[in-house]
């Protein structure tokens, strides 16, 4: 078994008509024994700059907190938020800093960049950036979400049929995966608001 199933997940990001949507699981678990089923894998870094963590669930929360750590300090810095790209390449930078004992984790960032222009892009746990136009995917449903996402994207959606979408992928890969479950989590980022929405799936 690969550390980076120990916990389960899914994590998806698919972007749309200047908007994008990112959404996960909500299952914790120790292998196939269920720790919690409100488990939160998706983090505000601000307004249009979301973050999710794959893999393992304690690496997911230590490095999480060391990225809200630097970019606050950026904002000090700086006196504004982080571009999506910038945010992406100081995960990137540190995941490879850890590369001879990694955090094993496969983040997934999103948001919103100059123009509104949504950019996604996932790596691996030493920070390999893979940079999409139309969805990433991460976790151990993943080779669920590849195609389920492939199959219902569509360019340019407006936010309700992207929500549609994602939700839809995100449920119907996580029935066929043991690892993850137990509903999903959305998020619909659009220039004026974010919608926060809980999926119902199968709770089992």
């Amino acid at each position: 078994m690969s550390i980076f199933e120990y916990n389960g997940s899914a994590l998806v990001a698919m972007v749309g008509k200047n908007c994008f949507a990112i959404a996960s699981d909500r299952r914790l678990g120790v292998q196939l024994q269920t720790i919690a089923t409100d488990f939160q894998r998706i983090s505000k870094i601000h307004d249009r700059v979301f973050l999710g963590l794959s893999g393992l669930a304690t690496d997911a929360q230590t490095l999480y907190q060391r990225l809200v750590f630097r970019h606050k300090l950026y904002q000090l810095r700086e006196e504004r938020d982080m571009k999506p790209e910038t945010f992406a390449n100081l995960v990137s930078a540190l995941l490879y800093e850890k590369r001879f004992g990694p955090y094993f984790c496969q983040p997934v960032i999103a948001g919103l960049g100059d123009e509104d222009k949504p950019f996604i892009c996932t790596m691996d746990s030493i920070g390999a950036k893979e940079l999409a136009k139309d969805f990433v995917v991460a976790g151990t449903a993943s080779e669920f979400l590849y195609g389920a996402c492939e199959s219902m994207f569509k360019e340019d959606m407006e936010p309700e049929e992207l929500f549609e979408t994602v939700s839809q992928a995100l449920l119907s890969s996580v029935d066929r995966d043991c690892l993850s479950g137990w509903g999903g989590h959305v998020y619909v980022v659009t220039p004026t608001e974010v919608k926060e929405r809980i999926l119902k799936g199968r709770m089992d």
